[in-house]
């Protein structure tokens, strides 16, 4: 079975994919990534805090009230969440306090349009409390693990937005965004989990949406039959790549290879077909 992650990994170099998956040879960690894994992780706990935040809200609130428990909470949670990785910043010595200033400006962005959001719930429906957060669309899943022995694929979604009538795949993706529409390989990853879902909650999923954290930017991508089709072709290439003694060609896009950790290794000819001779041998 294969992540969903080895699908956009195929995409942008099948190369450097096999180098790590089929040689083992693996990348060191990226400040990127890093700081990547910490607004995630700070979007997963905001998510998770939701509920208590909901039910806290009585008769009468203002929305400058709601606003701030919401900055509150949100505040929190980055900086709880810093602080637990505070050991990898330092490996790449990032201040905490410097990427809290970095972060936080979206964060309080974020934590003022939820409160709208819910502000506006209670103004239409005159619900508060426990009966808010029972009424309350869409409530927001995070991180949720999911697989199909089918597809051979599993993966773990960012969000999923819950609605009466359904769920919308949400990917949240740090770093700039295309000037309209989604980069390839983040649409290929929420058609894919698209297709986890419908197997898992047994009903269609027309719809879903790559949010652009830097740029506050949520595009949406409505999901088509031959959408579907791609993927499950796809996942047949990758398979077909990782089970295969043939070392793919090198990116033809050459810009690929300039921050790529693994590219000594990759050009490094001798390396690579002695890893490879290693793995045919004991298949003789």
């Amino acid at each position: 079975m294969i992540s969903v992650t080895t699908l956009t990994s195929y995409m942008y170099c099948a190369r450097k994919l096999y180098l790590q998956y089929v040689l083992r040879l693996s990348e060191p960690p990226k400040e990127a990534l890093v700081k990547g894994s910490i607004r995630h992780k700070t979007h997963e706990n905001i998510n998770l805090a939701e509920e208590e935040l909901v039910k806290g809200i009585k008769k009468g609130m203002a929305l400058e009230d709601l606003k701030g428990r919401y900055h509150q909470k949100y505040r929190e949670i980055l900086l709880q969440v810093i602080k637990e990785n505070k050991e990898e910043l330092k490996k790449f010595s990032i201040l905490p306090h410097e990427l809290f200033k970095n972060v936080w400006p979206l964060i309080l962005s974020e934590s003022e349009t939820r409160a709208g959001i819910v502000h506006d719930f209670i103004l239409k429906h005159k619900v508060f409390g426990d009966a808010l957060w029972e009424k309350l669309t869409p409530k927001v899943e995070s991180e949720l693990k999911i697989s199909s022995e089918k597809l051979g694929l599993r993966g773990i979604i960012d969000q999923i937005e819950v609605y009466e009538g359904g769920f919308v795949p949400v990917e949240l993706k740090t770093g700039k965004a295309p000037k309209e529409g989604v980069w390839p390989g983040h649409k290929i990853q929420l058609i894919a989990y698209a297709l986890l879902m419908e197997e898992k909650f047994n009903t269609e999923i027309k719809e879903g949406f790559v949010h652009y954290l830097d740029t506050k930017q949520k595009r949406h991508i409505p999901i088509n039959p031959f959408m579907r089709i791609e993927v499950k072709e796809l996942i047949d290439k990758v398979n077909a790549l990782l089970s295969s003694y043939k070392l793919p060609d090198f990116e033809k896009n050459q810009n690929k290879c300039q921050n790529c950790g693994l590219k000594e290794d990759c050009y490094n000819e001798k390396k690579l077909n002695e890893l490879l001779e290693q793995k045919i041998t004991p298949s003789k």
